[in-house]
Formats: C-alpha cells, structure tokens, sequence
C-alpha cells in the first residue's frame, strides 16, 4: 500500500496517511492530550491499555537495568505510533516508554483501537509499518552502540531528533543524553564539545541547537543514514528534513 497523506490537518504520519474513511471511523476514538515531560506512556512489564499517536514531541523507549542505569533503545515522535504492538497481540511492554521532549497527540484506548484493527487492513498496514521502522531502529541502535565512536552516536542521534521534531532547538541536558546514550556525563560533555566546535552544534541552557545539518550528517555513523532511509521507504518520513 502506497503511503500518501488524505489529511494536512494530522501531523503524525500513520494518521496523516490513513485513506479518509478510515480516518472518520477512527477520530471518535481519538483523544486530544498533552504529553509532559518524563509522562510515562508505557510501563516495562505493564500491560498496555492505551496507544499513543504522537502529533509532537519525542517518546524514548528505554531499557532500565536493576543497577538503575537506563539505556536508550528507540525513538518515537509523529512518524510513529507508540504502542503499536499492542494493537497487534503483545499486550506488555518489555521496555518503559515515556517523553523526552514535551508535545501533544492522540490517546486511543487499546481496546477501542483493536477492534478498528480488526475490521481495517489499511490501518493494520498502517500500524505494522510504523512497528517495522521501530524495529530498524532498535536493532541498529544496538549494532551502534557497539561499533561507533560516541561522537558519532550523538551526531546520529540528534539527526535522529530533529527528524521527528519540528525545531532546529532540542531540550536536552548532558545528563540526560549521557543516560540514553549509555554513557556518562563527562564523555558526553567531551563529544558534545567535539560537535560545537567544528560548528555542527550550539549547546546552552539545557538545549541543543543543530546549526549545520549537513555537516552533522557527514559525521555521523552510517547507522543515521540506514535507518532513515528504511523510514523513507515505509513512507513515515517525509525527505525534507
């Protein structure tokens, strides 16, 4: 099925892609919310009761380890749905998902949104495609996280933000970032300084700003490029980053 976007008014790309008639038996289910930073949407080893179809923001899907460390696994804003598994069958979540930049979206009861499932092969495509992009990403964040260098893993991982975000300006403190980077505040100071000093980045106050795209993707891994290039392919990303 070809992706094409039915309605502007919908940011989030699994919505926006939907044929018109889908979307009119889906809207009564959908419910308006603000999503707040550090809001869980999904806890690891809960049952899910609702999916999410986030229209701003970023959601990090983390792994948290009994020690307490917590390592980044996935990346969901509006390209994606976040819970999309459930929809499907796998009523847990192995993983917490909760906001990392604070937005707005859509809260469906899991329920509810089985049951259109169900009764739609368009929004069952809909919802395996956006699963099959998380997928990519999840496996290629673990093959990153081996091989690559951390300058190139941050370089990746911002190019992975602003994708999904509509700003050149991503709140992030190094802590923070040094947390789903598995790695430490100081390594990550080291290779944030790397970034800002070639011009690729300005970090103050707790912010990111990406100055210069193209640059940044050159020093990033090779890792940025495939995935999104999947994500391309799957029609959840539009190409004018």
């Amino acid at each position: 099925m070809n992706l094409v976007p039915t309605k502007q008014s919908y940011k989030n790309r699994v919505l926006a892609c939907l044929p018109k008639s889908e979307i009119k038996r889906l809207e009564p289910h959908l419910e308006a919310v603000n999503l707040p930073v550090d809001e869980t949407l999904i806890a690891a080893g809960e049952k899910v009761h609702a999916v999410y179809f986030l229209e701003q923001g970023l959601c990090s899907i983390v792994v948290e380890m009994k020690g307490g460390s917590t390592v980044e696994v996935g990346l969901i804003g509006k390209e994606g749905v976040v819970g999309a598994s459930s929809v499907l069958g796998a009523e847990h979540s192995p993983n917490r998902g909760f906001i990392q930049v604070a937005g707005s979206g859509f809260r469906v009861d899991i329920q509810k949104l089985q049951e259109q499932a169900e009764n739609s092969r368009e929004l069952r495509v809909c919802l395996q495609k956006s699963m099959q992009g998380l997928l990519a990403l999840t496996a290629q964040t673990a093959a990153c996280n081996r091989v690559h260098e951390l300058p190139e893993r941050l370089a990746r991982w911002l190019l992975t933000a602003h994708d999904r975000l509509e700003s050149d300006r991503v709140p992030l403190t190094h802590e923070f970032l040094g947390m789903m980077l598995g790695t430490g505040r100081p390594t990550v100071t080291l290779a944030a300084g790397t970034l800002q000093r070639a011009g690729l980045i300005l970090y103050s106050r707790g912010h990111v700003t990406i100055k210069d795209r193209k640059g940044l993707e050159a020093v990033a891994c090779e890792c940025y490029q495939t995935v999104r290039d999947e994500y391309l392919r799957l029609g959840l990303l539009d190409g004018n980053a």
